[in-house]
């Protein structure tokens, strides 16, 4: 996600206006809708207790009925995915900007990984509902869900709002429509997961291609380009809905997921494990950070120097994240896959490849089908650089599929430089003895 000097203050309710003086009003093109504004009057009060498959059609044009793929339909699925790019939701030059999610899309279809092109065997799931007040107030408090609510009439007056005090989270006229629709697309493919996994030992991976983004939005308020914490939602969606009471984690975008660690720090039954840039925003994230009381373990974090790369990444999932998992046993594998790590990407300074996040997709899968029925959702987080970020996306539904990587078409190993090798074991050293791996 974003790279700052410093941690931004929580959101409490009181909303920080830097006004820019344009209509906000909904502009999507094509397979994305057409011009519609929202309204967010009265959502909160009027469905705080009501499940999400009751919200009123009335509200917008992205809503249908939440509708679970056929048993045929997932038998024959290897990808399961949903589109919801949140094409309202911009703020002109900024780095998390509508472009991205149809970049992704544009990339599928350039690839020839979409179901136009695949069948049956890739599923884009278009009828998809978004999440409740119910599902998001499992994670977030009433106040920041009400107080968002309530913003919308502001920010169709004035344009832009920021919604927190440092002013790189921005809300328009259609953030909270969108943001309940990402969360709900997330949530949409934990079902069908989950009902797929019932009939099959090697169920179709999840990817919810959304935004805004969500593991830096902690349970107060909103942070660092993210507004719902998309992951965490579903988390405790899988918990309540499904009975998946063990849930693990895996974030590997540079900037720690200081969300939803926040949410889970006390938590034994979700494992929220992070691997990030050292010292990148928003700071937190210390390989001390191990969770709390009954949670005291179920919190890893690892930041890595910056400089690491394939080699540190594949000997961090060996030798930390595979050991994690097997030790806790969990029911589902949810992702906070942030593409922002990528060599290329302007906000930070590893050096991924897109090898690097084939590797991680495919290993991922594997782990899924060896502990938890393959019950597995990625959701995405950070990148921003277009290219970067939607070639590697392209690239983790091949791992999905079980295809090579094309990641050499893409990649130069050119303007790559030595890892820093001796740093990344002493992180990695440290980090295993703390957690006794």
């Amino acid at each position: 996600m974003l790279l700052l000097q410093k941690p931004l203050p929580s959101f409490t309710g009181s909303l920080v206006l830097l006004v820019q003086h344009k209509a906000c009003k909904l502009k999507n093109h094509g397979r994305f809708g057409s011009d519609t504004k929202f309204s967010g009057d009265g959502y909160f009060q009027k469905h705080l207790k009501s499940g999400r498959r009751h919200f009123s059609k009335s509200r917008g044009p992205f809503v249908s009925c939440s509708l679970v793929p056929s048993t045929s339909e997932l038998s024959d699925a290897r990808v399961i995915y949903c589109v919801a790019p949140a094409m309202g939701h911009n703020q002109e030059s900024h780095p998390e900007s509508n472009f991205r999610v149809p970049a992704i899309v544009s990339a599928l279809e350039k690839m020839e990984l979409s179901p136009m092109f695949r069948g049956s065997e890739i599923l884009e799931l278009h009828s998809f509902s978004p999440a409740s007040v119910e599902d998001i107030v499992s994670v977030h408090t009433k106040a920041y869900v009400s107080g968002l609510e309530k913003s919308m009439d502001q920010a169709s007056q004035k344009g832009i709002i920021y919604i927190d005090g440092s002013g790189p989270t921005y809300a328009t006229a259609t953030t909270f429509q969108e943001s309940l629709l990402a969360a709900g697309a997330g949530i949409t493919l934990v079902d069908s997961v989950v009902a797929a996994s019932k009939s099959s030992q090697d169920p179709p991976m999840g990817f919810a291609l959304i935004r805004p983004p969500g593991h830096h939005a902690i349970p107060k308020g909103p942070m660092g380009f993210c507004v719902f914490g998309n992951v965490a939602i579903a988390a405790r969606y899988a918990q309540r809905v499904h009975g998946l009471k063990r849930v693990f984690i895996i974030d590997f975008d540079v900037h720690h997921g200081n969300g939803t660690n926040d949410a889970f720090y006390d938590d034994p039954d979700i494992f929220f494990l992070s691997t990030h840039q050292d010292g990148s925003y928003p700071g937190t994230g210390k390989i001390d950070e191990v969770g709390h009381g009954s949670g005291e373990g179920a919190t890893l974090n690892l930041p890595l120097p910056g400089g690491s790369g394939d080699i540190a990444m594949r000997t961090v999932f060996d030798e930390v994240i595979v050991p994690s998992a097997q030790r806790f046993k969990p029911d589902i594998i949810l992702v906070s896959a942030g593409y922002d790590g990528h060599v290329l990407d302007p906000l930070a300074s590893l050096q991924f490849t897109t090898g690097t996040y084939y590797m991680l997709a495919s290993n991922i899968k594997q782990l899924a089908k060896d502990l938890c029925g393959g019950r597995c959702v990625f959701f995405l987080e950070g990148g921003y650089n277009l290219s970067s970020l939607s070639y590697s996306v392209a690239d983790s539904f091949r791992a999905f599929l079980g295809e090579p990587s094309l990641a050499s078409e893409f990649d130069d190993p050119a303007i790559l430089y030595e890892e820093p090798s001796t740093k990344v074991k002493q992180a990695i050293q440290k980090v295993k003895h703390l957690h006794s791996l």
